[in-house]
Formats: structure tokens, C-alpha cells, sequence
């Protein structure tokens, strides 16, 4: 966020100089850019926070697998979304027994910065070998068969949100349409 709003507030042309640092400018435009570009990466990231907290991995890929999604595309999904909570415990775990074998991970920053080092090898090394765990139980179950998979769970929707989804997309359609004929709807 800084950095967007630094490189847009500096580097966007404009009329309206707000102040002047030495030979670089700030313009209103440059500011009003520069908000834009804030609320809209605010949005995106508080939507795909707010979508990891509510959704449970494992049911979303099943959900999109049932749908007719690649078995693939649906492993590389879950993976991506289960890759840094699991990353972030091993870490955790690692420090903690690194700390027991009296490596200074606390004080200063050069401290901190020293005890980096020694726990980026272990993370990265158990989580090759968690891939290869993991490639080797999809070989065993099959993985890779061609033909369709038969699923054995998923989760049923309730009417409520079958009627949300479909209320969803026909706003999405709407406002895509609106765009595309220039209508200009309000944001409540």
C-alpha cells in the first residue's frame, strides 16, 4: 500500500500540484489515483481473506470437483489454499525446537535476522518432503487414472443458497452489461 501510494502520488501526471519535493511533484490527480488504487487492493484482499476464513478448503474442491472441475485443477487448488497455514505451523514448530537447542530467535534485529538462517533450511526441506508425501499417496490412490471420478461426499445446498448463487450471478450479468452500454450504476 505505501509503495502504490508513493509511486501514484509522485509519478501521476496532473494539473493540480498539491506540494513539490525538490524536482518530484505531487498532484491531485496523483492522489486520487493513488485512493482509488488503495480502496480497490483493500477490496481484493479482504475478499480473499474473508473467502479463506469462511470456506473450508477441502469442501470448496469437492464442491467444484462434483461440478465437473479437473481432479488436477481441483489438487493444485487445494494445495495452494492449504500451502501457507501448513507452512506457517512447520515453521513454528521448527523455531520452537530450535529455540530448545538455544538458538537466539528474540531481541534485537540483528539477532532475529541471524536465527532466520538456521530455520529456512528445515522449513524448506520438510516441505519437499512434504510434496513427495503427498505425490506418492495420489500415486497409490490413483490419482492420475483417466475417466471420471466417483465422489463419495459432498456438501448439498440449501435453498437459500442456491438462490444467493443465482441472485449473484444475475447481478454479475447485469452489471457487466451496464458497463458494456455505458450505464453508470451507483454503489450503495
Amino acid at each position: 500500500a505505501i509503495s502504490v501510494v508513493l509511486v501514484s502520488v509522485f509519478t501521476r501526471a496532473g494539473t493540480t500540484v498539491v506540494f513539490a519535493f525538490g524536482p518530484i511533484a505531487a498532484t491531485l490527480e496523483g492522489v486520487d489515483f493513488a485512493g482509488q488504487t488503495l480502496v480497490r487492493l483493500f477490496t481484493i484482499s479482504a475478499a480473499i481473506g474473508l473467502f479463506g476464513l469462511t470456506t473450508d478448503p477441502r469442501a470448496f474442491v469437492f464442491d467444484l470437483e462434483r461440478r465437473g472441475l479437473s481432479p488436477r485443477f481441483a489438487f493444485v487448488a487445494v494445495a495452494t489454499l492449504e500451502a501457507v497455514p501448513a507452512m506457517v505451523a512447520r515453521a513454528s514448530v521448527i523455531t520452537a525446537a530450535q529455540r530448545s537447542r538455544g538458538l537466539d530467535t528474540e531481541g534485537s534485529v540483528v539477532a532475529r535476522l541471524r536465527g532466520i538462517l538456521p530455520l529456512v533450511a528445515p522449513v524448506l526441506l520438510s516441505s519437499l518432503s512434504e510434496v513427495e508425501e503427498r505425490s506418492l499417496a495420489l500415486e497409490v490412490r490413483a490419482f492420475g487414472r483417466p475417466g471420471r471420478r466417483n465422489l463419495l461426499w459432498w456438501t448439498a445446498d440449501s435453498t437459500g443458497q442456491r438462490t444467493a448463487r443465482w441472485l449473484l450471478v444475475l447481478a454479475l450479468v447485469v452489471a457487466i452489461v451496464a458497463r458494456a452500454l455505458g450505464i453508470h450504476v451507483p454503489v450503495v
